[in-house]
Order: C-alpha cells, then structure tokens, then sequence
C-alpha cells in the first residue's frame, strides 16, 4: 500500500479552504504614522509577512488571498515572492472598513473555494497548528473561531461609570482570528445583514444575527493583536521565548 498517495488523497479530497488576510489598516494607534501596522517589523519580518507565513505553512490551507491598500499592493506582492509564500494568489483592495475589507476579500474567492479563513494581520503570531485546529472544527461544524479565555476579572457598568454586576468568567472568551466558514453559510449571513443594515467588527457577528452556532477553538493568549507600540515588544518576547522552548 502506498502510504504517500493515501495521504495525498486525503489532502486532495480536503474541503477547498482559503485564507481571507486582512492587512488594509492604517495602524492608527501605533507610534510610527510613517509606517502601516501591517509593515511595521518584528525581528527581521514585517507583521503582514509573519501572518503569511503562518497560513502557507498551515497544510490545510490551499490559497492565500490578501487585502491590501492600493500603495501597498505592489510592496506586498514582492514580499511575498522574498519570503517564499506561494499560496498568495491574488491581491485585493481593502474597504474603509474592516467589515467591507473581509466582503472585497470574500467575493474575491475562487469558485473552487468551499471554506474561508478570515485572518487579521495583525495577529501575526498565530501558529499553523493553531490555524490546523480552526480549520477543522469549521470543517466538522461549518463555523469556527479561534478565541482566548478571559482570566481577568470582568465587570458591568451602569453608563454613569460605576460597577453594575460582576460577569462570570467561566465562560468568556476574547475572539480571536482566524475566523473560519463554509462559504455557502457565510454568503447568506452576508447578504442578511447587509439587508438589516448591520454593522459587525468581527464575522463571528454575522452568524450570531441568523442564529449559526460558532464552535469556539482556544489558541491561547500569545495570539492578541498588535494593536499599539507595546504590542511590539510584548511580540518580540514572545518570539524570542519560542526560539527556547520550541513552541507557543
């Protein structure tokens, strides 16, 4: 029996799954207003490239789709080819919104797409096997997202600013990305809250406007989002911790 052909069948009878990466932002929280967010570096690679890398080394991603800002598209697609991402196969212009910015990055997909993988640059710290787990509990779920436990203590307000009630932690998560979907449900709750009018700033928000269950993936606390300059070292020690320990 020929081992190789047995997992290249599997692999090949995998659900089409591309990644949405989403790396149009202007970083407006960040110090540097000369740079964007996305190619702002972290040890020697920029974050867009980090993320990236991640997905072209994740097996259960067959393309890569970028959505970019039109004076960043070219910087971008040469990034890619230095880097050695081969999955990128087209580059998409952004929106003046996140929400608008995953939309151009869907109605970009192959037909050949039967699951999306919505990804925040941003979080460029994201593992393989971290995106392997997403993945696969949309495969077996139809929608999927990574997410982190909450471990802080959280409280309601009244909109005076003063404590209301204290919100039970046992099962508050942050969502994360990826945020993974079958295309088919992901294009009804589009157009669905298109319809409503509905303003979202994560996807995970369209399935919960027309009642679709997301199986929740915990990929722990090193998967945050760089958002503001400590961002950037709290990411360089994590970097630098994997070096020593080999993992997350």
């Amino acid at each position: 029996m020929n081992i190789a052909r047995l997992v290249g069948k599997a692999l090949h009878s995998a659900p089409y799954t591309v990644a949405v990466i989403l790396a149009a932002g202007c970083g407006s929280r960040m110090g540097n207003a000369s740079v964007t967010k996305q190619l702002r570096l972290i040890g020697p690679l920029q974050i867009a490239v980090r993320s990236m890398l991640a997905f072209e080394r994740c097996p259960e991603i067959s393309e890569i789709l970028l959505v970019v800002r039109r004076d960043e598209e070219a910087v971008m697609r040469r990034l890619a080819e230095e880097n050695g991402i081969k999955k990128l196969s087209k580059t998409v212009l952004g929106g003046d919104t996140r929400q608008e910015s995953a939309k151009n990055g869907f109605l970009a997909l192959s037909k050949k797409a039967k699951f999306v993988a919505i990804h925040d640059a941003a979080r460029c710290l994201v593992l393989p096997e971290q995106i392997s787990a997403v993945v696969k509990a949309a495969w077996e779920y139809r929608a999927a997202t990574a997410a982190m436990p909450i471990c802080d203590t959280i409280k309601k307000v009244t909109p005076e600013g003063f404590v209301e009630s204290t919100v039970p932690r046992e099962n508050i998560y942050a969502a994360a990305t990826p945020q993974v979907f079958d295309c088919d449900l992901y294009a009804a709750a589009l157009y669905a809250a298109e319809k409503r009018g509905d303003s979202v700033t994560d996807d995970n928000m369209l399935m919960e406007a027309i009642s679709q269950a997301v199986k929740i993936v915990d990929c722990g606390r090193n998967n945050f989002k760089i958002t503001t300059e400590e961002d950037l070292f709290r990411a360089e020690a994590v970097l630098q911790r994997r070096e020593f320990t080999n993992g997350d």
